[in-house]
């Protein structure tokens, strides 16, 4: 598996954070049921586990060696 940098696993956060929020905003008008609303609920839900194993990499970065990541 890959090991990414802190600098690398903070700047994919913060992407994953922006559109994760777009996501949200734009749940808002798509009718439930749907397709689009269907696959948008997905995509938060994906962005959300994304941004919680980013953490717990973050965590584990701090824990151990220098460089440690996912």
């Amino acid at each position: 598996m890959d090991t990414y940098t802190a600098e690398e696993l903070l700047e994919a956060k913060r992407a994953i954070a922006s559109t994760l929020g777009k996501c949200e905003k734009a749940l808002t008008k798509l009718e439930p049921g749907k397709s689009q609303h269907t696959l948008t609920l997905r995509r938060i839900k994906s962005f959300q586990i994304s941004l919680a194993l980013i953490d717990r990499a973050l965590g584990d970065a701090g824990e151990g060696s220098p460089g440690a990541g996912i």
